[in-house]
């Protein structure tokens, strides 16, 4: 385990997060690569994967308008699974994503590009933040950068979300 990693889940255990992933793209890999370390089931909820736009919508609550009006390789489409999984769950941080790992790209959408969301749950008061990256390689080069990417990520947006007023 690399010390970036070993950082992230030192700083779920000493702030009291537990998650849960909602996945498409990294098809599980997040969860994987997470509980990998002993002991995981302290901070770790559970895991979606969700490929489909109709496992989205059954699944997670991903709205059909949504998928239709921003494709399923959207910042919007990560935030409705990011949100959709910390309402399912216990978990009070949940981190999603959707993309194009390819080998090919979607229309406009090139392979390697990777739409993430982070959400937060504190009482009743929930924030979601998102960004969109693009990842070169193979298919499983991307999926595997897309999930160190969103894993390194939890420290800078939980540090966000605490910042701001309540």
């Amino acid at each position: 385990m690399n010390e970036n990693l070993r950082s992230v889940l030192r700083y779920l255990q000493e702030n009291s997060l537990k998650l849960v992933t909602a996945e498409s793209c990294t098809a599980g890999l997040i969860a994987s690569t997470l509980a990998e370390t002993p002991g995981s089931a302290s901070w770790l909820e559970c895991s979606f994967v969700t490929y489909s736009p109709e496992a989205k919508m059954s699944c997670l609550g991903v709205r059909r308008e949504t998928i239709d009006r921003f494709n399923l390789t959207s910042e919007e489409v990560a935030r409705e699974m990011a949100e959709g999984a910390l309402r399912l769950s216990r978990a009070n941080v949940a981190i999603a994503d959707t993309g194009l790992a390819g080998p090919g790209g979607e229309g406009d959408i090139p392979a390697g590009t990777v739409c993430f969301a982070w959400s937060f749950q504190k009482g009743e008061r929930v924030a979601t933040y998102s960004e969109t990256r693009r990842f070169s390689g193979e298919r499983n080069e991307v999926r595997q950068s897309a999930t160190e990417y969103a894993i390194s990520r939890i420290w800078h947006y939980h540090n966000t979300f605490i910042a701001q007023p309540a």
